[in-house]
């Protein structure tokens, strides 16, 4: 049977079209790729990349405050929103265009507009055309959870936040992941007053509890009114915002509010339950180890399979499928010992397991330090630096590495090549200090402060 291409990608996100670029461009094949909204995906477009130039943006209150310390006469005025505004929508219009001309150079046929699975070999454009192919991709993402209740209410996901036309006066966040901690805190860097609502008992679920406490308490430090146990009862808007009741039994009205209480993954109406693909409970196409459905023409990589919801995790599984299924060489996207950062202030960067989930494996020492940084010490602010590597006590691998300082993302970065390698403690020992810096402390903790 001849088919009009030989993949059809449905996504326009980092997964999707590095497996579009790779199968088109190196490995020769026929590829087109149908995008609903703007090409580039969460990261590019409502993700990881204008979250991190909002992070940006929002540290250097503190900066010029520090700058004063150390002799600089400047005074920081107010926050332009507007300003700022403009140049962000500037670059994510330069990262499409790049996107776009990166699938063009390959090679890559782009339809602009809604794609539907119809069959095992073909998919369904919104324009009514009916598109066949030997392989379909599925990388559709993840879209954030908003409750009927909240949507109703008026009631933002984090996909509004960088379209705001000004900055709200208050702001309440519901929720305690990294993405509700990540906006906590940049709200809080800009201006803005922010009350946190978490149901939980710490934010920041499945990482290392200490590291989780240490990230609350310098969020509570910088005028987050973080309430943990809390959760909303009520929402009711009102001409100044909206009026919201809490477990806690105190009511309190808010400008906006934001809910960041998970993400599912992107599969309504997509047509895939039909053909027997599988479906996982919140939505998730359930894939084995290449990224292939129980339909064997259909693949699946990214969010939508919600294994490890990370844009170079999306990107290695869509690299590894073109260089499988058209390049003739089969391998794996490895999803072992990931690093991870959370762009709060400071950063928390994270690889391995944590302490908790090592203990459960088996006997571990544990070494960690905790010191003022010499830069903002000097500047007079109680900032603390936490690092904690967790080791194997018999085969003395380090199991889990964490991070809470400024710049953590770029730390753990350089600490996970070592122990994906497999390094020791005595490893990690043997390295000589880069003095001063932050990072020597990785390689200068000597006793264990606990064994369990």
């Amino acid at each position: 049977m001849a088919f009009d291409y030989d993949l059809f990608v449905i996504g326009g996100g980092s997964g999707g079209v590095r497996a579009a670029r790779i199968a088109a461009g190196e490995h020769g094949a026929s590829v087109a790729l149908a995008e609903e909204s703007r090409m580039g995906g969460t990261c590019v477009i409502r993700g990881c990349v204008p979250k991190k130039l909002m992070v940006f943006a929002s540290s250097y209150r503190t900066t010029i405050e520090d700058a004063r310390s150390y002799g600089w006469q400047v005074a920081a005025g107010g926050f332009d929103w507007a300003a700022f505004r403009v140049k962000l929508d500037a670059e994510l219009d330069r990262l499409e265009a790049a996107y776009r001309s990166g699938l063009k150079t390959a090679g890559v046929t782009i339809h602009d507009t809604r794609a539907v699975v119809e069959d095992a070999h073909s998919v369904r454009l919104a324009t009514g055309e009916l598109v066949s192919a030997k392989h379909i991709l599925i990388a559709t993402g993840g879209w954030p959870a908003l409750p009927d209740a909240a949507r109703a209410a008026g009631a933002l996901s984090s996909n509004e936040i960088f379209q705001l036309d000004a900055l709200p006066a208050s702001v309440l966040i519901v929720g305690g992941g990294y993405i509700a901690c990540e906006f906590a805190c940049i709200l809080a860097g800009m201006g803005v007053r922010v009350t946190q609502f978490y149901r939980g008992a710490q934010i920041l679920r499945g990482f290392d509890d200490e590291a989780r406490g240490h990230i609350a308490a310098h969020m509570r430090e910088m005028g987050i009114d973080l309430r943990l146990g809390c959760d909303v009862t009520g929402l009711n808007p009102v001409a100044s915002g909206t009026r919201i009741s809490a477990t806690a039994g105190d009511d309190a009205v808010y400008d906006k509010v934001i809910y960041a209480t998970g993400r599912t993954p992107n599969t309504a109406g997509l047509g895939l339950e039909r053909l027997g693909v599988g479906l996982g409970p919140k939505g998730a196409v359930i894939v084995d180890a290449w990224s292939q459905t129980a339909v064997p023409s259909i693949y699946a990589v990214g969010d939508v399979t919600d294994r490890i919801n990370l844009t170079p995790v999306a990107i290695r599984e869509g690299h590894a499928f073109a260089d499988t299924v058209f390049g003739g060489r089969p391998r794996q996207a490895d999803h072992d010992l990931v690093p991870s950062a959370v762009f709060t202030q400071p950063e928390l960067g994270s690889i391995g397991l944590s302490e908790q989930a090592a203990r459960e494996l088996g006997p571990i020492e544990v070494y960690e330090t905790n010191f003022r940084p010499m830069q903002t010490a000097f500047a007079g602010r109680p900032d603390k630096v936490m690092m904690k590597l967790v080791v194997d006590t018999q085969s003395r691998k380090v199991l889990g590495c964490h991070i809470v300082a400024p710049n953590a993302g770029e730390m753990i970065q350089m600490a996970a090549i070592a122990i994906k390698m497999g390094a020791t403690k005595e490893d990690f020992d043997r390295t000589v200090a880069v003095h001063p810096t932050m990072g020597e402390e990785l390689v200068t903790m000597r006793k264990p402060v606990r064994k369990a």
